[in-house]
Parts: structure tokens; C-alpha cells; sequence
């Protein structure tokens, strides 16, 4: 599990040491998911019908970027990422990326990202009894 820390160079040494020491913290407590969250020393959780979404959205973008016959280098190149940034969004390294950095892959490939919006599913009426 060591191996899949992403070591972000962008990171301050004091920040760096404040990750270690909540990851440390979190293998000796063990809290629950809520007690995390309410720790502050996590982001909320990404709820999972949004994470499946954006799962698929960058799917889509790995999809298209080899349609186009482009390498993760061209792709770099093309939208001034990181190399490495853009292999983490493609095997799910990275599980929250920006808006930003979703618009310049897709740009990157041809594509443009578009919103929608839906519907919910209507809530089932509560039975009386």
C-alpha cells in the first residue's frame, strides 16, 4: 500500500508532515468514517453514484485520447499537465480532480466537458400505520 502514496511535489515539507502524521494517527485509532470526517483530518466521502460518474467521464477521455492516437506525452503536451497527473486520473489514482483539470484533458483530446442536469428519483412516500 506504500507504493500507491502519491509523493506531490507541490507539497511543503510541513504539509508533508501533517499527511504523515493523520495516516499514522488513522493506523493506530482506526476510527470509524465518521468520526474521520468529523475529525476534519479528511475530505468528506465522494458519494458513490458521483464517483462512478467520474469514473466513467475519464474512461471516456482515456478512450478518446486513444482513439486519437495520442500518448499521455502528446496529452501532456497538448494541455500542460503533468505526465504523471494524467496517468493518475486514468487508473484512479487521483479520485478528485478539478473542473479545470477535466476541461484541459478533454481539450486536450478534441472534447469538451458539458454539464447536465437531471431529475432526482422521487423519494418513496413514507406508509402510515
Amino acid at each position: 500500500m506504500a507504493d500507491r502514496i502519491h509523493r506531490d511535489p507541490k507539497l511543503s515539507d510541513e504539509e508533508r508532515a501533517r499527511q504523515k502524521a493523520v495516516r499514522e494517527k488513522f493506523q493506530r485509532e482506526r476510527p470509524s468514517l465518521r468520526e474521520l470526517v468529523e475529525s476534519e483530518d479528511a475530505p468528506p466521502p465522494v458519494p458513490l453514484g458521483v464517483y462512478v460518474e467520474l469514473r466513467q467521464a475519464l474512461l471516456n477521455l482515456k478512450k478518446a485520447r486513444e482513439a486519437a492516437g495520442l500518448s499521455l506525452a502528446d496529452v501532456a503536451e497538448r494541455s500542460g499537465m503533468d505526465k504523471a497527473a494524467l496517468s493518475r486520473l486514468e487508473n484512479s489514482v487521483q479520485d478528485n480532480p478539478t473542473v479545470e483539470t477535466l476541461s484541459r484533458y478533454a481539450a486536450a483530446v478534441g472534447k469538451k466537458l458539458t454539464w447536465t442536469l437531471q431529475d432526482l428519483p422521487a423519494e418513496p412516500a413514507a406508509s402510515g400505520g
